[in-house]
This record gives C-alpha cells, structure tokens and sequence, in this order.
C-alpha cells in the first residue's frame, strides 16, 4: 500500500481517543491533528470524557509538563481557549505547547501575545512556516500591515506560498487594506489548497453574507465549522442566519454551543433568548410583499413619465426626484412654486393616480412630521452632513444590519425617522437590536423618534 492510500485510509478511520489522551508518548502536532480529526468525526462526546480524567489530575497537583500540554491542546481543539492558555502559558520550552497557546490568545483577542508565543515557539523547533504566518496574522490584527506582509513574504522561500494558510493571510491584508476583490481572490486561493480551511471559508462566507448570497454563506459556514476548532464567529453567523431563514431549531443549536465553549457569551445568550419569542411570532408575508412593492414604486423617477417641460422643470427646481417625494408634499406647496400651475398641477395628479398614489398621501399616515427633521433646512451643514451619513457606519451586528436593509434604511437619517415600535415590527428585530442601535446612535448624538 502507498503511503498516500495509507494516509486517506487514516484519515477515514476512528480515532482510539483513550489510547491518544491516555498514552504516555509523546504529544505533539501529529498528535494534536488526530485529535482534530476525532472532533471532526463527532467524537466529541469521548474527547470531553477523556480530557475531565485528565485534568482532574492537573487539579490534583500532578506536575507534569506533558499533561497540561496534552490538556491544554485539547482544550483549544475544543474552542475553550480560556482554558487552554491556564495549562499552556506556564510551559516556555515546550515548541508545540508555544505554538497552541499563540493560537489560544489569538482566539481571545490578545494580539501582541500570541505574536510573541509565535516567535518563541519558531526559535524553540515548531515549524517555522507556520509560526511565521501565525504570527503574521497577530500582527496584522494589530494594525501593522506592512510588516505583517513582510513576514508572510519571507515565508515564501521556505515553501510558504504553496500553503493554504500563505494565501489567507494575504487575503487578510488585502481585506484590511480595502481590496475585497483581491482578498476574495486569495481566500479562494486557499479553499483550492485546502477545502477545509476554516478561516478562509469563514471569509469567503461572510463576504457572501454582506452580499446578501445567504444560501452560499451557510454552505461555507457549514464547511468552516466541520474542522475544529470551534470558529466562534462563524457559528454565531450561522446562528443568524438560520434564524433568518426561520430554522429556529439550528439556530438554537449554533448559540449554544457558542455557550459551551464560552459561556459568558452575552449575545450568544440573548439571541438565544430572542429565538424562544420569535418561534411563536405571526408574519403576514402578503403584507411584507405589499411593502416591499410599494417601496420600489416610491423609488420610481419622475423623469420616467411624460410630463410637460414647465412640470418638470418645476419638479427639479423643487428637489422632487421620484414619486415618493411627490406622496410627501402637498397641493398649497407646489401651486406656491414660481410657474407652476393648475395644468401643472393636474398633470402630476393625474400621473399619480396611474400608480394608486396622491399628493401628501406619505403626510397623512405619518403621525410626526419630525420624520423629516433630518431634511429641515434649519440643520447646520454639519447636521445635515450627520444625518446624511450611512447607517453603515454604526458598525451594527449582523441581525441588526440585516433588519436596516430589510426596512430600506441606508443613511442615518432614515433611521432617526423610525421609532422603536417600527423597528420591532421587523422580522427578526428584538429588544437586543434595538438596544444596540439606540446604544450606537447615542454616541453620536442622535436618538429614535419618539425617544
């Protein structure tokens, strides 16, 4: 048998997870692989078994180096990097151990850290490639991307380039750079080398998800989450997006196991909450679609019809670009414009009942005329600059962004003309969402109407 077919039939077997926890051989990357490879065979249930007898004589005072190695190791496998970096931290001249606690802080966050674990565990035998790209990424995350870029470059004459991992980091760069085609590029690049690499697939997923390609970001979240370790972003992402899909069952599933691994997951928790009370919700979909229909006839130019030249003239001199800044003024004020008439006037009536609209129709069902504030000539450039701004700026939650785009909300503006209880009325928009827009607005000053 070759030794390609012997490492496809491993790779398909089982994995003996006592034998790999419990052995007193070495516990190294090859190691650390395998037991991967039991997580991602749904192994789960042993691994856990196996790692609480092991860390029981951790807590017991069995001081061995190689134990908390192999304990910490697992725990990062696992997703619980809390827990993996109080085995792994403590053991400076193991190269294995240096390498997972870099990957350990880089799941919580602790950049300049988990570069400096890199660079020890380089010098203290791991694998230089990967320590360098490793590394590379935690500088990147720091804001420093050209000497990110330098390290990624000089991995490249020791066979850098021809790895999965060379191709993300790049893409990464070019992301934070603002070339998303590029970065796009390179992640495919990646997913080529490696279908299964986590963190580009991740990338690749959520490019798709901004996009608004949900049934794409699923699948490639799906694939990122079938190699571990748990990639927290991702399974959250997921969550949401079942939950838009209302597959509230898997939705559920995906935040809590971001519980499992880290229970003081706030959002995890609270969006796990929200799933309870949007199951039992009632949507009329006809009236979403009568909505969303008048929505798009509201953006219909006026240059779209034939009016007469003093009509529209009159309507550009007037600011009035389509037929729901027509449905927003009424009779008194463009028979006060300068030319503008009773033919005008019956002209643009006429072409607004074709459409089932009228003049001031917008003013009726509008019970605060402070929806136009943001508009009202009496703001200073620099509120009107504000107000002008897009929502999109507010850096909102995936849910939360998701409901600005389902409601046709694009500036700030838009979005200081709603109240809470026509944000609510969302599909998917709870009191979370709506706290966290309140809690953004808030720091630039701004509120909700009727806040």
């Amino acid at each position: 048998m070759t030794r390609s077919k012997e490492s496809l039939l491993a790779a398909t077997q089982p994995v003996n997870v006592r034998e790999l926890l419990q052995s007193d051989g070495p516990f190294g990357f090859e190691q650390a692989r395998q037991l991967e490879r039991a997580i991602a065979r749904s192994q789960y249930a042993e691994v856990r078994q196996e790692i609480q007898s092991l860390e029981e004589r951790v807590l017991t005072g069995e001081k061995s180096a190689k134990l908390r190695a192999k304990v910490g190791i697992t725990h990062y496998v696992l997703g619980q990097h809390s827990r993996a970096h109080e085995m792994l931290s403590a053991l400076d001249k193991d190269a294995v151990a240096q390498f997972y606690d870099g990957q350990t802080l880089l799941g919580l966050e602790r950049y300049a850290e988990a570069a400096a674990q890199f660079e020890a565990a380089e010098k203290a035998g791991a694998d230089a490639v990967d320590c360098r790209l490793s590394r590379a990424g935690a500088i990147r995350a720091q804001g420093r991307l050209d000497e990110a870029e330098k390290l990624v470059h000089s991995s490249a004459p020791m066979g850098g380039a021809t790895r999965a991992e060379y191709c993300y980091q790049m893409g990464c760069i070019l992301s934070d750079r603002g070339d998303t085609y590029g970065a796009v590029e390179y992640f495919e690049r990646a997913v080529d080398m490696d279908p299964y690499h986590s963190k580009a697939l991740f990338s690749l997923a959520g490019e798709n998800m901004l996009r608004g390609n949900d049934e794409e970001a699923v699948r490639l979240y799906e694939r990122s989450l079938s190699r571990p370790p748990l990639h927290l972003g991702a399974m959250m992402n997921l969550g949401l997006l079942y939950e838009d899909l209302e597959n509230y069952p898997a939705a559920a599933y995906c935040f809590k196991r971001v519980l499992e691994s880290n229970p003081a997951h706030a959002r995890a928790r609270l969006y796990l909450k929200d799933i309870d009370a949007a199951q039992g919700m009632y949507y009329d979909e006809e009236s979403l679609r009568n909505q969303a229909r008048i929505g798009q006839l509201l953006e219909i130019p006026v240059t779209d019809f034939e009016l007469s030249v003093r009509a529209r003239n009159c309507l550009q001199k007037m600011g009035i670009r389509n037929l729901g800044d027509l449905t927003k003024i009424t009779e008194q004020e463009l028979l006060g414009s300068k030319n503008f008439g009773d033919t005008s006037l019956n002209e643009i009536k006429l072409m607004l009942e074709s459409k089932g609209l009228s003049l001031g129709q917008a003013l009726h069902t509008t019970k605060d005329k402070s929806r136009d504030y943001y508009r009202n000539e009496a703001l200073s450039p620099q509120e009107q600059a504000l107000m002008g701004r897009p929502v999109a700026d507010l850096n909102l939650s995936v849910r939360a962004r998701k409901c600005m785009s389902r409601l046709g909300i694009t500036t700030l503006g838009e979005l200081c003309q709603r109240s809470q209880e026509e944000l609510l009325e969302s599909k998917n928009f709870g009191v979370t969402s709506l706290n966290e827009v309140r809690s953004k607005l808030t720091d630039l000053g701004l509120k909700l109407r009727g806040d």
